[in-house]
């Protein structure tokens, strides 16, 4: 199997709808011990959700925002698990009035919010497990494609940008560690969070005429197989990419 005797570390587990369900469905299927994170109201959603997965994954609590939560994380992982082989980063959060409305009218407040947990928090759950995560471990993060601006992405769209640079940053940091940083940019999925963007609609339309592969927005599938696939040994020297799985949309010009 893909990922066998690999222990890998998944944040972002809320609906059996969610990247990081997929991913941690996936990845037990393939070897793989998995803990899982969650924390305030959305922990006993977590706990609730790991039932559904094989071996019923443990759940840690951890707010990336959180600094005391961050230096708890290794502690809280070796509970369970001696190390990491893998992490997810499948976190991210905007204020409503940071989408649909444009930048001009935006408090900072919102924005700082945005960006503490959209792009920030790349870097510091990555410091936060790099203690646990020997050579070769691999650090994942989920993303949209931030290279042009989306009707109604607005702020959330420019937290992308930062996370796809902090990326590469990153991947020149954690290589001295021997550890990859690499993000996989899907394309639109009914999750969730895409319920929060203000016409989603317009997404759904544009992926289902446009990617040449076609996409279907209810199939996280595609995208759990790349993450699973970069977490594993297949890709050694692999580091500071975005791996695109969107049906092929981003190829094509307008």
């Amino acid at each position: 199997m893909l990922l066998e005797g690999k222990r890998l570390l998944i944040t972002g587990v809320l609906t059996d709808q969610s990247i990081a369900f997929s991913v941690a469905r996936l990845a037990s299927e393939q070897g793989a011990q998995v803990v899982l994170t969650g924390f305030g109201r959305s922990l006993s959603l977590t706990n609730r959700i790991a039932k559904r997965l094989p071996g019923s994954p443990p759940v840690v609590e951890l707010d990336v925002t959180s600094e005391e939560d961050l230096e708890l994380l290794p502690k809280r992982v070796r509970e369970h698990v001696d190390g990491l082989d893998g992490v997810l980063h499948a976190i991210g959060f905007a204020p409503a009035d940071c989408l649909g409305q444009g930048l001009l009218d935006t408090s900072w407040e919102s924005v700082s919010t945005a960006v503490q947990v959209s792009t920030w928090s790349y870097a510091s759950l990555a410091r936060a497990s790099l203690s646990l995560m020997p050579r070769g471990a691999s650090y994942v993060g989920l993303d949209f494609d931030a290279r042009v601006a989306w009707p109604a992405y607005d702020w959330m769209g420019v937290a992308k940008a930062g996370l796809e640079s902090a990326n590469r940053y990153l991947a020149r940091d954690l290589g001295a560690h021997g550890v990859r940083s690499n993000l996989v940019a899907a394309g639109p999925l009914k999750t969730m969070a895409a319920k929060s963007i203000p016409g989603f609609q317009q997404f759904e339309d544009a992926w289902g005429t446009r990617a040449p592969l076609g996409w279907d927005v209810t199939n996280a599938e595609p995208v759990a197989q790349a993450v699973v696939a970069l977490m594993s040994d297949w890709f050694p020297a692999t580091t500071g990419q975005i791996v695109y799985v969107d049906g092929g949309f981003s190829a094509l010009g307008v």
